[in-house]
C-alpha cells in the first residue's frame, strides 16, 4: 500500500463540479493498493499516518500529530500510485494495482480506522470517480510511505 502524506491548510475533492470532500487544517492523503496488500497494511499505515510528528508546535518545531493539532484527513484514492513507469514512458498499472473491487475494501477499510484514531473528521473522495483535487500545502510538507506485509517503508 502506497501513501502520499501532504501537509495541508486546506484541501477538497470534487467530483463533476460538486464538492464531495473537503478539510481546514490536516492531511491529505493520496492512497494506492497494491496487489496483495491487506486490512493489516492498512491498519498500520493509518497508524503512522496519525502519529507522524510533522505540524509545528509554539516554539515553530516540526514536533506535533494530527491528533495534537485537532486535524482532519481527506483520503483520495489513487492507483497512479502504483504505477510501473520501468519500461517506455507510458504507466503500466497490471502488475502492481488491485483489482478495484479490493482495492475498495481496503480504501473504505483505511478510512475506517483513520476515523477511529483521530478526534477531526475523516473526509474522502469517491472511489472510481474522475476527481479534482484542490489543496493548499502547508510547507510545502510532503511524505510518501508504503507499507508491505506489515512494515512501513518511507
Amino acid at each position: 500500500m502506497k501513501a502520499v502524506v501532504q501537509r495541508v491548510s486546506r484541501a477538497s475533492v470534487y467530483v463533476d463540479g460538486k464538492t464531495v470532500g473537503s478539510i481546514g487544517q490536516g492531511l491529505l492523503v493520496l492512497l494506492g493498493a497494491e496487489r496483495g496488500d491487506t486490512e493489516a497494511d492498512c491498519e498500520k499505515l493509518a497508524d503512522k499516518i496519525v502519529k507522524l510528528r510533522i505540524f509545528s508546535d509554539d516554539n515553530d518545531k516540526i514536533n506535533l500529530s494530527l491528533g495534537d493539532v485537532g486535524g482532519d484527513i481527506l483520503a483520495v484514492s489513487q492507483f497512479t500510485l502504483c504505477a510501473d513507469c520501468s519500461r517506455g514512458n507510458r504507466p503500466y498499472f497490471g502488475d502492481r494495482a488491485e483489482v478495484p473491487e479490493r482495492a475498495e475494501e481496503l480504501y473504505e477499510h483505511f478510512k475506517a480506522v483513520c476515523s477511529e484514531k483521530i478526534s477531526g473528521r475523516v473526509e474522502a473522495g469517491i472511489f472510481g470517480a474522475d476527481m479534482k483535487v484542490s489543496l493548499l500545502n502547508d510547507g510545502p510538507f510532503t511524505i510518501v510511505l508504503e507499507c508491505r506485509d506489515g512494515k512501513i517503508a518511507g
